[in-house]
């Protein structure tokens, strides 16, 4: 008998029918012997039209009553799926992330998981019970007011119980059939990877590959919890997100390249005129740091010798845009930069691969092939691993399918199903 915990994406729970072909699945689990915890998100859109309910109310909800509300959306999804359970003669129990033991620091809108105790989980498991948790979601101990975990914190609600349960496996449930080499919806011959490591897959999500959550992938990875993407839609096998590779594991050796992710949600933020004198660019990222704001990647012009001015360049979020721009403003007196320059029709490019660092020539066929493509470059970010360029958005696409056709990763034939239209 194994312990799994399964996660459905709002895609594979959009309504009452697509609850009730997720509850066969969830039922053939445990009656084929395993215990089984079941972690949901909201149907379909809800949490989109409750974001635009709110906003027909005010354009500044508390970030309290936000949370209370996004919350609603997982509750509807983890009763309707009991129910469904109930209706196939098994016997479920539907949990809250407090109830679940999910404590949080008291970050609104961001939470992070800061521990697990899921004993009323176990209770459940050992009297016969399917757990389902309502994902995204959790509590701040001291305040006991509910949180949310941001986006993707329904695959970081998954990992957390999988490590706080030391569940054999954690199944990640979306609308395609695994982790592709790229987004399906771009590179329509992108193949299916059937195994990936931690450090890869946390680079391609952080690259905006969004099968699974960054901070999931983090989780699994520090607590070697083991990942199996899968579609709700098909029985397929799915891609295995494990440690590295180990001798003997792969054929020959890890693949090279794993593969291409994009991400079209960014913006670049431009200081000009800061000057070049020690503890400046530290000013400029305290006070965006202060507010809360995600930085990308960094860059800092060489200094003109008749100006003593340089400047400074970094991408984030586009809906923290507003936010640094004017944390930014309000250091200007202080600082004594010019101006700032703001872009939100960027686009972010990455090649991902654990074989990268000890294989020459990918860098220039990966430039060459944007040049061959008539794409310009703005900004350069490099890891061991990863590859990352910031392009004009319009340009994305194209450059998506450039390198992956570069790289050899086209199937000879179309693999990628994207069963729901979204990709999660």
């Amino acid at each position: 008998m194994a312990l799994v915990v399964q996660k459905y994406g709002g895609s594979s729970v959009a309504d009452t029918e697509s609850v009730k072909r997720v509850a066969h699945r969830i039922v053939g689990t445990q009656r084929a012997g395993d215990d089984v915890v079941v972690v949901v998100s909201a149907m379909g859109d809800t949490t989109d039209e409750l974001v635009d309910m709110a906003g027909e109310i005010t354009d500044s909800p508390p970030q309290r009553e936000m949370d209370i509300l996004l919350t609603a959306g997982e509750r509807i999804s983890m009763s309707l799926l009991a129910m469904a359970i109930h209706e196939l003669g098994a016997s479920a129990m539907s949990f809250t992330g407090q109830q679940a033991g999910l404590i949080t620091d008291d970050v609104y809108g961001h939470a992070k998981i800061l521990a697990v105790a899921p004993e009323r989980i176990k209770a459940a498991l050992r009297d016969g019970h399917i757990a389902i948790i309502a994902g995204f979601q959790g509590v701040h101990v001291a305040t006991n007011d509910v949180t949310t975990l941001g986006r993707g914190g329904s695959d970081t609600t998954a990992v957390a119980l999988a490590a706080g349960l030391e569940a054999d496996v954690c199944e990640i449930y979306t609308d395609v059939d695994g982790v592709f080499t790229a987004d399906p919806r771009i590179a329509p011959r992108a193949r299916k990877i059937g195994r990936i490591t931690y450090e890869e897959m946390l680079e391609l999500a952080a690259s905006g590959a969004k099968v699974v959550a960054e901070r999931a992938a983090e989780y699994a990875r520090r607590y070697h919890v083991p990942l199996h993407v899968r579609s709700s839609f098909s029985c397929e096998e799915g891609t295995w997100i494990l440690g590295s590779y180990d001798e003997g594991d792969a054929p020959v050796e890890a693949p090279i390249i794993s593969g291409v992710a994009h991400d079209n949600s960014q913006a670049k933020i431009t200081v000009v005129g800061v000057p070049d004198v020690p503890g400046m660019a530290a000013r400029i990222f305290e006070v965006v740091a202060d507010a809360g704001v995600n930085l990308d990647m960094i860059v800092q012009n060489v200094s003109a010798d008749a100006s003593g001015l340089t400047d400074i360049s970094f991408t984030l979020p586009a809906d923290q845009g507003d936010t640094a721009m004017s944390a930014i403003y309000a250091v200007q007196g202080e600082i004594g930069y010019g101006r700032r320059l703001y872009n939100d029709q960027i686009g972010k490019l990455s090649l991902v691969g654990a074989g990268m660092k000890t294989s020459p020539g990918v860098s220039a066929r990966f430039f060459g092939a944007l040049r061959d493509a008539g794409i310009n470059i703005e900004m350069i970010s490099t890891s061991e691993i990863r590859i990352s360029v910031v392009t004009r958005q319009d340009q994305l696409a194209t450059g998506v399918e450039a390198i992956h056709t570069a790289f050899g990763l086209d199937a000879k034939q179309i693999e990628a199903v994207v069963y729901a239209g979204t990709g999660r």
